[in-house]
């Protein structure tokens, strides 16, 4: 298990842990949640041995494979498949120890290789990539060919491959689209062993997770359940911690007036003497301090417009001669909520280009209003922000008619203190540059605010943040996001981006979640078969079923001893397990010590038996696969 005690660390001239404890038992995943800036991330350096902590001490078990996302993987000539099957350092390294080993030791491998499935390695990786987004042909491209984005994905793929011990996952949707978070939710849901994982994606700490750590006031709070009961039971916590607090406020202010009332009385010097000491006694309770996060202004405009606002008739979109949709046909009223559903690549941001008037369209009818006004934000806007630039130099910009004051007024409601506002862009936070930014391109009162990727850098307070003024804002919005809770809380309506145009999904989230799920499960069917279709084209199906039956039932004896023999192997493995919990136990050996000696041959006995199954399976085995790829089944 992972162990913190009293953990104390200070960077940066300040502290970030002081006492924090936690125990995390094998198995168990849990969602790391506070505040931007808290620490979060800087925990998973300690428990990756890049800081030392300055008191307290980080335990783990000998041997224990501990693996984080931190980096994408280096662009390279190397495939994306052995890219991504080199980060399973365990396969990889006993590969490399089987070229050069003694054939005695060979057998010792290959049952470790065994224990790992790591002759399913190539099928898992390519299942997962496919999950993450990643295409059949993208297996054979080079690292080189991906941007960052889908560099991370695939260094995702690579963790998620090697199932290490505990698996560290920061923020891991922040590089998925919609569609790859709802598969990364199913996985994670499946993984064998212990993980902790930032994220603020709420839907993903509800459903994936059996644990929240909040990072607060500088400790590690461990609740037990998902996101929602964590949210509950800290609720009730702050209920409880006010009304105690009340109570001893109570309890002091009576001793108190005892004390101030007969304290100068000789007659009543001993009781006023007792209670000045129960007084002094009392232990304080710490006041409630709640996160607050600053609101987002999102202004509505001055004045509505009728509809509708846009409208698109047949119109394609594209650019230079590719055309990435066709056919499309919207309508856009002033009160429309949209969320825009599609995988990454659809044409998602193409769309919203061309709804933000930054893409003309190729062909057919777009009518809008004239007097429509737009704010766009997307991801590629913090990217691009100066790192030299500050907020208040850019309001400057944004606003030269203003006074100094009311500039610094206006960032101060977007949350920016009084220090934040001359800070440089490369001294924020992704979720300041996040905050400032939207509320910059929203503070005119658009009649139409499109948001592409809105919460990536947000934490969940700053998220119900925003959804709040998304619900309190009257002009239409249009959203492109894989946090799921924020479609369902804000849109109305969905548009599916899908085969090259946009049209209505009628459904709901669940209904578009199951959609991905039986999509992702329908193309490793399909991946599955297309593999396993016949070497010789010109057998037509009929002759093919006749001779891969034939040539199963030819193999089949082959195909029966090898499995005999691995489940008399997972026998044996589980009774010298048995054993060696009898044998651990220390009474064993002062009340009955023939017992134990008796035991001990069993276990040498079934150790010896064992080393003699997994050489015949070894055996079996490989004349099995030799005969299946001869007979091409």
């Amino acid at each position: 298990m992972l162990q913190i005690n009293a953990l104390v660390f200070d960077a940066y001239g300040r502290r970030f842990f002081d006492g924090a404890s936690l125990t995390l038992a094998p198995g168990v995943k849990a969602g790391l949640v506070g505040l931007n800036g808290v620490g979060k991330s800087t925990l998973f350096k300690l428990i990756l041995g890049h800081h030392q902590p300055g008191g307290g001490e980080i335990l783990m078990p000998k041997g224990w494979r501990v693996a984080s996302v931190d980096q994408e993987i280096a662009a390279s000539p190397q495939h994306l498949i052995d890219a991504v099957l080199a980060l399973d350092t365990r396969r990889a390294n006993l590969l490399k120890a089987l070229e050069t080993a003694d054939p005695m030791h060979q057998a010792e491998i290959h049952h470790d290789l065994y224990a790992i499935q790591a002759d399913r390695a190539p099928s898992r990786a390519a299942e997962i990539l496919s999950g993450l987004g990643f295409s059949n042909a993208d297996l054979t491209r080079p690292i080189s060919d991906f941007s960052g984005g889908w560099r991370m994905r695939a260094a995702l793929a690579g963790a998620l491959l090697a199932e290490p011990d505990l698996l560290l996952l920061d923020e891991p949707t922040n590089y998925l689209d919609l569609e790859g978070a709802l598969w990364l939710e199913a996985k994670l849901k499946r993984y064998p062993n212990a993980a902790l994982m930032i994220s603020h994606d709420r839907d993903l700490l509800n459903e994936a997770v059996d644990a929240i750590v909040h990072v607060t006031g500088q400790k590690l709070d461990y609740y037990s359940g998902n996101y929602d009961n964590f949210e509950q039971m800290r609720a009730e916590k702050a209920r409880l911690n006010a009304a105690n607090r009340a109570k001893q406020e109570a309890e002091r202010a009576h001793l108190q007036g005892f004390i101030d009332r007969f304290g100068a009385k000789a007659s009543k010097a001993t009781q006023a003497q007792s209670r000045m000491k129960k007084l002094a006694k009392l232990p304080p309770i710490a006041a409630n301090i709640e996160d607050r996060v600053a609101p987002f202004l999102l202004p509505s405009p001055e004045k509505q417009l009728a509809p509708p606002v846009l409208r698109l008739e047949d119109v394609s979109i594209g650019y230079d001669d590719a055309v990435i949709l066709r056919n499309v046909n919207i309508r856009l009223d002033p009160d429309d909520r949209i969320g825009v559903l599609g995988v990454n690549g659809a044409g998602k941001s193409t769309f919203a280009k061309l709804l933000a008037g930054a893409l003309s369209e190729k062909h057919g009818v777009q009518w809008r209003d004239r007097r429509m006004t737009v704010a766009w934000f997307h991801q590629h806007q913090i990217e691009a922000m100066d790192p030299e630039d500050t907020p208040l130099e850019m309001m400057r910009r944004a606003r030269p008619e203003e006074t100094e004051s009311k500039r610094r007024a206006r960032l101060g409601s977007f949350g920016m203190t009084v220090e934040k506002v001359e800070t440089k862009v490369k001294d924020l936070s992704g979720g300041e540059r996040a905050r400032l930014l939207l509320n910059m391109v929203a503070m005119d009162g658009p009649h139409l605010l499109i948001l592409d990727e809105p919460t990536n850098h947000l934490d969940i307070d700053s998220r119900r943040a925003l959804l709040d003024a998304l619900n309190d804002y009257e002009g239409a919005v249009l959203i492109i996001t894989h946090d799921r809770s924020l479609v369902e809380l804000v849109a109305d309506r969905l548009w599916l981006v899908d085969q090259g145009t946009v049209k209505t999904f009628t459904g709901s989230m669940d209904d578009y979640a199951k959609l991905v799920i039986e999509r992702a499960k329908t193309a490793t069917r399909e991946d599955a078969a297309a593999n396993a279709a016949p070497k010789q084209a010109n057998i037509n199906s009929k002759e093919a079923r006749k001779a891969a039956a034939a040539a199963r039932q030819a193999i089949a004896p082959l195909k029966k001893k090898a499995d005999d023999l691995e489940r008399k192997i997972e026998t044996t493995g589980n009774q010298i397990k048995l054993l060696d919990h009898k044998l651990a136990d220390p009474d064993l050996y002062t009340k009955d010590k023939t017992k134990a000696v008796s035991l001990g041959k069993d276990k040498a006995k079934l150790e010896s038996d064992l080393v003699r199954l997994e050489a015949e399976w070894m055996e079996a085995a490989e004349a099995y696969e030799n005969a299946r790829l001869e007979a091409g089944v």
